[in-house]
């Protein structure tokens, strides 16, 4: 679960500083994987490398949106809903997270790695290494062949 403190100024004038919550269970980021051809990974890589704007936009949306919830004051639930979401996306918080990961691959990046349960982070880096092993075997081949 990722615990993000947001600083805003809400629509009577006020300062606010609060803490929102985004998570994503296994489950459903296996639904989200299988949700888009190519699976979800691939859509998301497939836009970033063609900057195509419109889709990153709505992917970032898509992905603060779902991941938003509250957690339940015993700890064990992780409380989602379109409401909830829907709440959310109303506040000048969501819109400073929204641009802030629109705008900044680092931030994004750190969101979506946050996001990911910690048992699945060691598999995602496992994943990135064992792809970034295999690229460069492509391109040492590439340069011996060329």
């Amino acid at each position: 679960m990722y615990k993000r403190t947001i600083s805003y100024t809400d629509f009577d004038g006020n300062q606010r500083e609060e803490d929102f919550y985004f998570h994503f269970s296994k489950a459903e980021l296996l639904e989200m994987e299988h949700s888009r051809e190519g699976g979800l990974q691939n859509y998301i890589e497939r836009i970033y490398k063609t900057q195509d704007g419109p889709e990153l936009m709505k992917i970032f949306k898509e992905l603060i949106l779902r991941a938003y919830g509250e957690k339940s004051l015993d700890g064990k639930r992780f409380v989602k809903s379109h409401e909830l979401s829907a709440a959310f996306s109303q506040t000048e918080a969501y819109s400073i997270l929204f641009m802030e990961l629109a705008t900044d691959d680092v931030k994004a990046a750190e969101f979506i790695n946050n996001v990911i349960p910690s048992d699945m982070q060691e598999e995602v880096k496992k994943l990135e290494a064992e792809k970034d092993l295999k690229l460069a075997e492509v391109r040492a081949a590439s340069a011996i062949d060329g």
